[in-house]
This record gives C-alpha cells, sequence and structure tokens, in this order.
C-alpha cells in the first residue's frame, strides 16, 4: 500500500495525529494489519472513550430506571446526560425533544405511522430520488395501504447529484402533509439545501422530516436554523454504536400519539421511546459528544467567524463540526482531482463516478464517492481493492434510492470521514489506477 506525502500540512498536521489516537482503528484493524478504512458511511470508525463510556454504562449501571439503588439513579443521570449532549449537539430548545430509538428505520417507520393518524385519505407525501430507503419505504408503506394517495419522489441532477429543487416545489401542493429528505445522500455525499426545503414545505402547512444519518459527521446542525419538525441519527455513524436518535419539535412529541404500550407515560420523550432504554447508549453519545467539545476547543479561533452566536458547549460542538466540514472539502477535492486524473478514465475500463465531480463545488458535497468501473463487476473491483491495497469499500446498492436512477444496480462507495487522511486518499487513487490498469490488461 503506497503512500504518498501529505498536501494538508501546518497547524493542523499534529491536530490530526492527535484526533487518528483518539480512533484506535484508524490505521490498523484488530489483527494488526495496516489499511485504509474508506467504509465510514455504513458504519464509522468508533472512538476509544465512547466505546470505553459504553462498557463501563452496561457493567456498573445496569439496573432499570426507578429502582432505589444508586446504579438506578446513575442509569436515570445517564439517560438525562446523553439527552442534554445531543441536544447541545443539534441546538435543540430542550432534552426533551431527544427520542432514542433502535435504528433510523425504526424511529422512521414510528414517526410515520404515528402521522399516518391524521393524515387524510388525498395526503401526499414528498421525498427524493437521492435518499436512503429508511426515509422512503416507511411513506410507501403508507401509500401501499391507502392510509395516503401517493408518495412523490423529486428528482436530481444526474450530471452532479444536486436536488432539483425546482421539480421539488412542483411536487410540493395543498395536500401535501410531509416533506421528507436527506440532509446528505449516503450514496452520492449530496448535501441537501434544508432550510429551502423547509420554507417551501411550511408554505402549504407539511410536516419537515430530515433523515441525517449520514449529515451527522459531517455537517454544523442547527434544528432551529432548519426549521425541520423531525429529524433523525445513527449513533453508529456517529463515530458511537448501534442506535439512534430523533429530534422532535417539544409540542408535536407531546400532541402526536405514537404507538405505544398503555401504561408507558403519555409524555414525551418517553412515550416515543418502545422498550426499556438503552444507558449505555447514551453513555457513547455522551463520549461523542466530550470528544467534539475537545475538538472544538483546539479550533474554536479557526473558525470563530462561524460560531459567534453559539455559547458554551453548543459553541464547542458548532466549532468541532466547522472545522471538520471544512477539512473535508480537502479530502473531497483530493479524491475528485486524482479520480479524474486516473488513465483510461476514457477507456473500456474508465471509472465511472456517480454525483458531483467538479472539484471546485466540493463545498456541494461531502467526501463520499460511488463509482463503477466500467466492464468490471464492483465486487470483484471492492475485492481487488482489499486483497492488492488494503483499501476498505464496499459494493453495494447502500439502500439508496440514487443508483436507481443511474440505472446501476450495485457501485462501490468509498466514505471518507475528518480522521482520514491525504494520505490515505493518494493510497486509495493509487490503487483505484492500479485496478484501472489490471483490469484494462486482463
Amino acid at each position: 500500500m503506497e503512500m504518498k506525502k501529505s498536501q494538508y500540512s501546518g497547524r493542523n498536521s499534529e491536530l490530526l495525529d492527535a484526533i487518528r489516537r483518539q480512533f484506535p482503528r484508524a490505521g490498523t484493524d484488530a489483527t494488526g494489519r495496516r489499511r485504509v478504512f474508506f467504509e465510514n458511511g455504513a458504519g464509522s470508525l468508533v472512538l476509544g472513550r465512547a466505546a470505553e463510556a459504553e462498557a463501563k454504562a452496561r457493567l456498573d449501571y445496569f439496573p432499570n430506571v426507578g429502582e432505589a439503588s444508586w446504579e438506578s439513579k446513575m442509569v436515570e443521570e445517564t439517560i438525562v446526560e446523553g439527552r442534554k449532549a445531543i441536544r447541545d449537539f443539534l441546538n435543540a430548545p430542550s432534552e426533551n425533544c431527544i427520542v432514542s430509538g433502535e435504528s433510523a428505520t425504526s424511529l422512521l417507520f414510528c414517526l410515520s405511522y404515528a402521522l399516518s393518524k391524521e393524515m387524510p385519505p388525498n395526503a401526499n407525501v414528498v421525498t427524493t430520488e437521492y435518499d436512503h430507503y429508511a426515509n422512503i419505504s416507511p411513506w410507501l408503506e403508507l401509500e401501499r395501504r391507502g392510509v395516503i394517495q401517493e408518495v412523490r419522489l423529486a428528482k436530481f441532477n444526474i450530471s452532479d447529484g444536486i436536488l432539483d429543487l425546482d421539480d421539488l416545489a412542483r411536487l410540493i401542493d395543498s395536500n401535501t402533509r410531509v416533506v421528507a429528505v436527506a440532509g446528505v445522500s449516503n450514496a452520492l455525499g449530496s448535501k441537501t439545501p434544508l432550510r429551502k426545503v423547509a420554507e417551501l414545505a411550511n408554505k402549504v402547512g407539511a410536516y419537515v422530516v430530515v433523515d441525517a444519518v449520514h449529515m451527522t459527521p459531517h455537517i454544523p446542525i442547527d434544528v432551529q436554523k432548519v426549521d425541520c419538525d423531525f429529524l433523525v441519527f445513527s449513533a453508529y455513524k456517529l463515530f458511537s454504536r448501534r442506535g439512534s436518535f430523533m429530534y422532535g419539535r417539544k409540542a408535536l412529541l407531546e400532541k402526536i400519539t405514537p404507538y405505544k404500550v398503555d401504561p408507558c407515560s403519555n409524555h414525551a420523550p418517553v412515550k416515543w421511546e418502545m422498550g426499556t432504554r438503552d444507558q449505555a447508549l447514551f453513555a457513547s453519545i455522551t463520549a461523542v459528544m466530550d470528544y467534539l467539545s475537545w475538538l472544538g476547543m483546539k479550533v474554536e479561533e479557526q473558525v470563530s467567524d462561524r460560531i459567534h452566536e453559539y455559547a458554551g458547549r453548543p459553541r464547542l460542538l458548532k466549532a468541532a463540526l466547522s472545522w471538520i466540514e471544512e477539512y473535508e472539502r480537502t479530502l473531497s477535492k483530493t479524491m475528485l482531482d486524482g479520480i479524474s486524473d486516473i488513465p483510461g478514465m476514457c477507456s473500456m475500463r474508465g471509472v465511472e463516478l456517480y454525483g458531483l465531480k467538479d472539484a471546485t463545488k466540493s463545498h456541494l458535497r461531502t467526501p463520499t464517492f460511488s463509482f463503477n468501473m466500467r466492464g468490471v463487476d464492483p465486487k470483484t473491483l471492492a475485492e481487488y481493492l482489499w486483497k492488492k491495497h488494503s483499501v476498505v469499500c464496499i459494493a453495494d446498492d447502500f439502500y439508496s434510492r440514487a443508483l436507481k436512477t443511474y440505472d446501476v444496480p450495485l457501485a462501490v462507495r468509498a466514505s471518507l470521514i475528518h480522521c482520514n487522511t491525504i494520505e490515505e486518499a493518494s493510497s486509495f487513487l493509487y490503487a483505484l489506477a492500479d485496478a484501472a490498469k489490471h483490469f484494462n490488461e486482463s
């Protein structure tokens, strides 16, 4: 595996080294094998402190809530602290706006069923062609059952993977009850202009639902600025463990009735949480926020112009994500420039990249890249990258609707996060160029 000299040095070089030390498997796997891990979109590298916090909460604070013991009180405290940490991460107005769940998919199904109770038969739901099916299938289920009339899919521009806002606006009408969009496409890396989407939805009084699973590791989120009604994300895509969270407007969480067992509280957020809450999930995500706060302190001065309206922990968290977003633009530019320079781009075995390709517009995407090599099975390509170059990518459909638009069943995806480096991007590009040469000659 060839490593090239970093193009991202200076004051951030030592910081990147410190960041990578926070992720025990950043450079090598558990066997000690050195590799480039570029499949964070399916489950990111895990923070050491998040795993430690989870283990401690699991072992030391195991009783259920409501008991008289010290241990039970610690469970309750751990859950509350976790809600507060996410409140600050999203700049939500209250920790009681934060709901935990098994997965983003389960939370979105729970939400769709709850909202269906107040939808008229002629209602429609608008989502997009580049959304994850976790944010499409729950609404399609309502259509199949005859609860709503139609699910409409807004187009994106095939050439650059950017959402077509004009098409979205055309689909939204007086019967639209929900506009459900991905904050970032998990296949294309395209960023959705959420504030503009919310403005379109608000004109007809539709709920705004954001699938932020592929957004939270990359972009600072302020739910009050976005003006969304609900937002869902997964902890295991944000350096933590399996499990997910949903933000909801407090008034809506109280007003809407989800499916629940009868003895459960009738008040949010507990009434939305099926079964016993998992204190280890809350402990782990709190540790993630502690890490991001640490990073925020390191970079606060560099991004001070973007966080002036925040204070305390919200300020540090916004500082961290603002720095991450800026650094990841460097990763995206490196990847885009490198892919375009691979020999054989126009040959039979050229690389076909889906979505935005213009490196000068890297601010419109996150470092997530789905591609195919013409004439090569995607799984064969992913296997070659791993076996020959120790580069971890995945060949899949990613549960994304986007690939259907491109009329391809599978693609290879390289998804980076801020603990990845320019050297690793260079190693990937070297491996991809070698693969193009190999399959051209075979």
